[in-house]
C-alpha cells in the first residue's frame, strides 16, 4: 500500500473547530454511546437467556443489535478520541480499516433489514407455516447470506480504493474516514471508483426497498382482510417497531444521497451521518422494547432473577 501513496497520515477535520461545541459534542455522543450499547447488549443478552424469545423475529433482532453496536463503535469510539486529544491524525491502515467495516455494517443492516420484513410477511401472512418456514437453519442461512453479499459487493470497491494515491492534501473533511472525502483529495483517477460506488448503492438501496416495500404490500393486504378491528390494531403493532426503524435508516440515505453535493451542504450531512451512526443505534433497542411485552417481561425476570436472594446466591458461587 506504502508504495502507492506517498501520504501514510490523514487528519480528520472532525465536525466542528469551536471548543464549546466540541465539549458538547463529546458529551453527547458519550452518553449515545453508552446508551447503544447497553441497550443493544441487554436486547442480545435477553435472547440468549430467556427460552421465549427464540423464535425468528428475535434471531434476527439479536444479530442487528450486534451490528448496531458494531456499526458504532467502528467510528464513534475513534471520534470520542478525537475530541477528547485534540489528536486528529490517521494512520492509513486504520482509515482503510475504519472505512471497511463501516461500509459492511452498514450495508449488512440493510440487508438483514430487508430479511426482517419478509419474516413479518411470513408471520402476519403465513401464520400457520411460520414455524416451519423460518426454523433456525433458515435463519441462520438468510444471516449468512446478508453477510456474504456485503463481502462481495464490498471487495471489487475496496480493491480499487486501496489503489487510490494521495501526493498533495492529507486533510480529510469528515468526523471518520468515508469514501467521498477520501476521493476528493487523492490525486489518482476517481471515475471509476464513483461510479461503481454510485451503482453499488443504488443496486443496494432499490433491491432493498423493492423487497420491503413488497412484504408490506402484502402484510397490509392480509391484514386488512381480518374481521375485527381488535385482530388487525394487533397486527399492525407487531410490524410498527421495524417499520420506524426502516423509516429511520431508508429516510436518512435518501436525505444525504438525493441532495446536490455542494460545498455548503457538507456540513449538514456531516450532522445527518453524525445522528445516523449515534443516535439510530441508541434509539432502536428502545424502538423494539418498548411496546414488545415479551421483552419488557423478560427483562423483568432477569432483573428480579439478578436480585433475588436465591439469584445472588448462584452468583456467588
Amino acid at each position: 500500500m506504502r508504495n502507492h501513496t506517498a501520504i501514510t497520515t490523514f487528519i480528520l477535520l472532525g465536525f466542528t473547530d469551536d471548543p464549546e461545541m466540541q465539549i458538547l459534542t463529546f458529551i453527547f455522543l458519550l452518553i449515545a454511546y453508552m446508551l447503544s450499547v447497553t441497550g443493544n447488549l441487554t436486547i442480545i443478552t435477553l435472547t440468549f437467556v430467556d427460552s421465549h424469545l427464540k423464535t425468528a423475529m428475535y434471531f434476527f433482532l439479536q444479530n442487528f443489535s450486534f451490528l448496531e453496536i458494531s456499526y458504532t463503535s467502528s467510528c464513534i469510539p475513534r471520534f470520542l478520541y478525537n475530541l477528547s486529544t485534540g489528536d486528529r491524525t490517521i494512520t492509513y491502515n486504520a482509515c482503510v480499516s475504519q472505512l471497511f467495516f463501516i461500509y459492511v455494517f452498514a450495508i449488512t443492516q440493510f440487508f438483514l433489514l430487508t430479511i426482517m420484513s419478509y419474516d413479518r410477511y411470513v408471520a402476519i401472512c403465513k401464520p400457520l407455516h411460520y414455524v416451519t418456514i423460518m426454523n433456525r437453519r433458515v435463519c441462520k442461512t438468510l444471516v449468512f447470506s446478508c453477510w456474504m453479499m456485503t463481502l462481495l459487493l464490498m471487495l471489487p470497491l475496496f480493491s480499487l480504493l486501496l489503489g487510490l494515491e494521495f501526493c498533495d492534501s492529507n486533510a480529510i473533511d469528515h468526523f471518520a474516514c468515508d469514501a467521498n472525502p477520501l476521493m476528493q483529495i487523492a490525486c489518482s483517477d476517481t471515475w471509476l471508483l464513483e461510479k461503481m460506488i454510485i451503482a453499488c448503492s443504488v443496486l443496494i438501496f432499490i433491491l432493498t426497498l423493492v423487497c420491503v416495500v413488497l412484504s408490506y404490500a402484502y402484510i397490509v393486504r392480509t391484514i386488512l382482510r381480518f374481521p375485527s378491528a381488535q385482530q388487525r390494531k394487533k397486527a399492525f403493532s407487531t410490524c410498527s417497531s421495524h417499520m420506524i426503524v426502516l423509516s429511520i435508516s431508508y429516510g436518512s440515505c435518501i436525505f444525504i444521497y438525493t441532495r446536490p453535493s455542494a460545498k455548503d451542504d457538507s456540513a449538514m450531512n456531516k450532522g445527518i451521518i453524525l445522528l445516523n451512526t449515534s443516535i439510530s443505534p441508541m434509539l432502536n433497542p428502545f424502538i423494539y422494547t418498548l411496546r414488545n411485552k415479551q421483552v419488557i417481561q423478560a427483562f423483568n425476570d432477569l432483573v428480579t432473577k439478578l436480585y433475588s436472594p436465591q439469584g445472588s446466591r448462584g452468583m456467588l458461587k
